[in-house]
């Protein structure tokens, strides 16, 4: 077996491979990442120099491009070679296919264009708190095959995104949600045709007694699950933060509702719970709420399990209150309709964003730009940024995110009103920093940084 790519995914399941007896083939253009695989007893080959056709199957990085751009060279030569290409995700779907009854756990998948990862952390942790062994991984923690050995009690919580779903094909999950789709990662998929292609992939395999959920706020998911509710071959419920549904869950005004069997029951309001803040996470929680009920979860558990959830680093996180003035760390908004989502929250903020712009810039926000008290930009972005907010929102250029936490600490107080701080930078972080996981560390260690005597105040 080949294995190219050995971050999270990969480096997992060339371990995984070796540990079941497989040769493993293993390979990463990063030096440091080959030594450090190394150090884990892998075997490295170099594959470009290396016989194809000894090889049954590429385990392919889902980072590593499959056909847009351009098919990496890897997939030329498995092709070339008559070689298959797979994932850890499909490697995965076949062991739960083969396992016995006694091992075979319930898989719940989970995908869209945002949300993704406060769902499955959601999920798991309610299933958690109801007594239910939740296995977390997938495009998020764990890579799916360094989870614990599978048994029949066992629900595995899969986040999984289009790279990972593109390099999937017998997955068959008990319950598969698709939270929302919007433009994003084109460049990969050849366009919006290949993007929702890829998603509609975690419903596949479904069948009679699987559960599909689909958000249907957005054009693409309603057009979706009208494809699939005609297919009739499996329970669908559609989820909604924006209106009611007669049958499905929804969520308005903060109130959470149980339509699946027809009769519309309120079953929590959200307001409590203060992890699940804006419509982006009202729907997050009507998808778990509703995996939940049909994985057999009472409904009074359900609910418990998302008024305690504790939330999920960089993704509206409050990092610190500092007087009046409340921190919020939502780095992972790495596009636009994931800024959306946080800035529809508030209805003043103070704003801090840039980075590396998708396509379009930050155009697509204006009718937010009233919200925003100010803007502080950083990184690639900042210029363009500045020019699309001119006379529309006030806006400074600090270049650094650092600078701007201190500028907008220094305007916010200032000011002696209650204000909110939100960094959602509505970008890509690679022009400084590797993800958005450092990223929102930044800003946290920024805001932490700050040294006025409130700050001490609520550290302690």
């Amino acid at each position: 077996m080949a294995v190219f790519g050995l971050g999270r995914s990969g480096l997992t399941a060339a371990l995984a491979l070796t540990a079941g007896g497989a040769r493993v083939a293993a390979w990463d253009e990063s030096a440091a990442v080959r030594e450090a695989a190394r150090a884990r007893g892998l075997a490295l080959v170099d594959l470009a120099a290396a016989d194809w056709t000894t090889f049954a199957a590429l385990v392919l990085s889902p980072g590593v491009p499959l056909t847009h751009p351009a098919p990496h060279w890897t997939v030329e030569k498995a092709r070339g070679a008559g070689v298959e290409i797979v994932g850890d995700i499909e490697l995965f779907a076949r062991a739960v296919a083969l396992a016995p009854d006694h091992k075979r756990p319930r898989v719940v998948a989970i995908t869209g264009t945002n949300g993704k990862s406060t769902t499955a952390a959601l999920l798991a942790h309610a299933l958690a708190e109801a007594g239910v062994d939740a296995r977390l991984g997938g495009n998020i923690g764990v890579g799916v095959l360094g989870l614990e050995e599978m048994h029949g009690g066992a629900v595995y919580v899969l986040e999984l995104s289009s790279y990972q779903l593109d390099l999937t094909s017998s997955l068959k999950p008990d319950v598969a949600i698709v939270l929302n789709i919007s433009p994003d990662h084109l460049d990969r998929h050849g366009g919006m045709e290949g993007y929702v292609a890829a998603k509609r992939r975690i419903l596949l395999n479904q069948g009679k007694g699987d559960t599909a959920i689909i958000g249907i706020d957005d054009p693409w998911g309603q057009q979706l699950c009208t494809e699939i509710t005609a297919a009739n071959c499996r329970t669908i419920w559609p989820i909604s933060a924006r209106r009611s549904l007669g049958r499905g869950i929804y969520a308005l005004q903060g109130l959470l509702y149980d339509a699946t069997d027809g009769r519309v029951a309120e079953v929590a309001d959200l307001a409590a719970a203060r992890s699940l803040t804006g419509r982006h996470n009202w729907q997050n929680a009507a998808a778990a709420y509703g995996a939940l009920i049909a994985l057999g979860v009472a409904a009074e558990d359900a609910v418990a399990g998302l008024m305690s959830f504790p939330g999920l680093a960089h993704r509206m996180e409050t990092v610190g209150i500092v007087g009046k003035v409340r921190f919020v760390n939502d780095s992972k908004a790495t596009n636009i309709d994931a800024a959306r989502q946080a800035m529809s929250a508030w209805p003043a903020f103070r704003w801090i964003a840039g980075g590396r712009a998708k396509e379009g810039g930050v155009e697509p926000l204006a009718d937010l730009f009233g919200s925003v008290t100010k803007a502080y930009l950083i990184g690639e972005a900042s210029a363009a940024f500045a020019a699309t907010l001119e006379g529309r929102a006030p806006c400074q250029e600090t270049g650094t995110l650092e600078a701007a936490v201190a500028a907008a600490w220094a305007d916010a107080r200032a000011s002696g009103e209650e204000a909110i701080v939100l960094f959602s930078p509505a970008c890509a972080s690679f022009d400084q920093y590797a993800d958005f996981e450092e990223r929102g560390e930044a800003f946290r260690a920024a805001v932490h940084a700050l040294t006025a005597p409130e700050l001490q105040e609520a550290r302690r």
